[in-house]
């Protein structure tokens, strides 16, 4: 029987399912699935926008056979560059997933660590820039639907204070559906020096607030602008709010207390992206 580790070319007659290796063990034997600069993605638009932008980091791809058309491409790719795939059933999908929201589709690929603020900031353009600054968010949904949102409405970038352990998991890039290959994570300094090194490259930091702040749909925007998302429930932190350049608010109906952080992340970039058309 053929091995599907052997790289060979996909055949119009489809390889059949094999069953995966012993737990904590590579197909080849060669020691440990994952370390800690590895992620294991699943999701097909996940997936494909991983490979669009880092084909470099693609290690090793799972498949249920019924994907074997859509992403032929891909495992034309796989074979050209000596990247085992695998075909297997929806139970093992399950297994190396855990979750059964894989899509069909699983991939173990190197992590993209974050940038430094400086390195990114020095890489920007002039002219009209936004980012989010995440403060305490961390349910990986969340993260995952702001990704989305922040690739949609083209933020440059997502900063992540210096003590956040947030980190790209395979549930938030599934949820951000590629959005998490078009947005880059940076890694701030300490907040006197992240604020200072924002400012002097001209942005303006905002801070979002459930009530108290200025009528997002009034208030003029900055062309560089930061938008400081809080953390899940209590929202961001006072004091740090008070140390903003804006603090902002979403009107509605009062009907519901707020909205999430996530949906709350969608409506004010939306708000700075209109701005920018506009003018």
């Amino acid at each position: 029987m053929n091995s599907p580790w052997n790289n060979r070319r996909p055949s119009a007659r489809p390889p059949r399912a094999t069953p995966l290796p012993p737990s904590g063990a590579r197909g080849d034997g060669s020691g440990p699935v994952r370390g800690n600069d590895e992620l294991r993605l699943y999701g097909v638009n996940a997936v494909l926008a991983m490979h669009a932008r880092r084909p470099q980091a693609l290690r090793k791809l799972y498949l249920a056979e019924a994907l074997i058309p859509r992403l032929q491409p891909l495992l034309k790719w796989c074979v050209g560059n000596r990247v085992g795939y695998r075909v297997v059933g929806e139970g093992d999908l399950n297994k190396l997933a855990a979750t059964t929201h894989h899509e069909g589709v699983v991939a173990d690929v190197l992590r993209a660590e974050p940038q430094p603020l400086a390195a990114w900031l020095a890489a920007l353009d002039d002219g009209p820039v936004l980012a989010l600054w995440l403060d305490g968010v961390g349910n990986p949904h969340n993260f995952g639907a702001i990704l989305r949102s922040a690739a949609h409405f083209g933020a440059a970038g997502i900063l992540l204070p210096a003590e956040s352990t947030l980190s790209l998991s395979g549930a938030a890039a599934r949820v951000a559906e590629g959005g998490a290959e078009a947005v880059p994570l940076v890694r701030l300094p300490a907040l006197p020096q992240a604020l200072s090194q924002l400012r002097d490259a001209g942005f303006a930091l905002a801070a979002t607030l459930v009530e108290g702040g200025q009528d997002l749909f009034a208030t003029p925007l900055p062309p560089r602008m930061v938008y400081v998302m809080g953390a899940e429930g209590e929202g961001m932190d006072r004091g740090f709010a008070q140390s903003c350049d804006l603090r902002l608010s979403i009107p509605g109906t009062g009907a519901v207390e707020s909205l999430n952080v996530a949906a709350a992340t969608a409506v004010f970039l939306a708000g700075w992206r209109s701005r920018q058309t506009r003018g």
